[in-house]
């Protein structure tokens, strides 16, 4: 009997030690004085408990410290209305330890900079955690609360799951919207005018005039004269090909003599300017000449004109 109480009392001692090894193992995991933060969040922590990771691009770098209702951590700014969105905010408050986080702007330029904070859940186990990461701040707007925080303020963003239950719900209010009673009205009248076409028409006779057509089709391509039709144009193309060939060393020649020709024109108004020179001034000399007989006709046989009398 004796031996039954030491086995048992060893057995709790046993147990006390693991549970205060568990305890220790725990805690020692702790950031104690670590940056603080908090955080409100519109949508449910479901699988968020104290203690859970907090992760920067995969990489822990703090815990969750407490989590509760905004209503029950600031109750003086709540107002007197319980509809409003403020009682449904949850306070996420996150210890981050330095050494880990590495170096990060101020606490009053981290909304600025794009620094938020999520709900994210691990694999399939559905653990959740907060994971941080830099976003387009206008994307996410920082929210305005009236009531003064605690710790530095870490702006929230909506889960990835909160965003894909927001875009169905958008999707099925635009299906609410769709008249389907309508549309299935109009797809059955269009396959009733469908229907209605095809036991009309002469389906045996279209299938044969389609055959008949494809056989004068292959007939037409596998004939002589388009055969020999192509055969001219495989000629007509080889010709053409020869003869720009051969036009090439023409075009050349043409051009080289052209270029002599504007040399020889050039060496021509060269030459020609001086003699037109001296033709304008023989032609001035002329019109002088005529001038002079026309005004003084004796001047050939007598010379220049008298000299004005004085005082005439």
């Amino acid at each position: 009997m004796r031996a039954i109480y030491i086995r048992v009392g060893l057995l709790l001692l046993i147990g006390l030690a693991a549970g205060i090894g568990v305890v220790l193992f725990l805690s020692g995991g702790s950031v104690r004085d670590g940056w603080k933060f908090e955080s409100y969040y519109r949508e449910s922590v479901q699988g968020l408990d104290v203690g859970s990771s907090v992760k920067l691009r995969g990489v822990t770098v703090g815990q969750v410290s407490e989590i509760a209702l905004v209503s029950a951590a600031y109750p003086d700014a709540m107002p007197d209305d319980v509809n409003d969105p403020r009682y449904r905010m949850v306070l996420v408050r996150l210890a981050v330890d330095p050494g880990k986080a590495g170096r990060l702007p101020r606490f009053d330029q981290l909304a600025a900079s794009g620094l938020r904070a999520r709900v994210a859940t691990q694999g399939i186990t559905g653990l959740a955690y907060i994971e941080l990461d830099f976003v387009d701040p206008a994307k996410f707007p920082a929210d305005q609360v009236p009531w003064r925080m605690r710790d530095a303020y870490l702006p929230s963003m909506p889960s990835t799951i909160s965003r894909v239950q927001d875009a169905a719900q958008e999707l099925a209010a635009k299906l609410q919207t769709v008249d389907f009673a309508k549309l299935s009205a109009a797809a059955q009248m269009v396959l009733d005018d469908l229907h209605t076409q095809l036991t009309a028409a002469d389906m045996p006779a279209v299938a044969a005039e389609l055959r008949a057509t494809a056989a004068a089709i292959r007939a037409l391509a596998d004939g002589k004269p388009t055969q020999d039709m192509l055969l001219a144009a495989t000629r007509a193309a080889d010709q053409v090909g020869a003869t720009v060939a051969r036009l090439q060393p023409l075009l050349a020649a043409l051009a080289m003599t052209m270029r002599k020709v504007d040399d020889g024109v050039g060496d021509l108004q060269h030459d020609l300017g001086p003699a037109l020179r001296d033709a304008r001034a023989a032609m001035a000399n002329l019109r002088e000449t005529s001038e002079t007989l026309r005004r003084y006709p004796a001047s050939v046989l007598l010379g220049a004109p008298p000299p004005a009398a004085v005082g005439r």
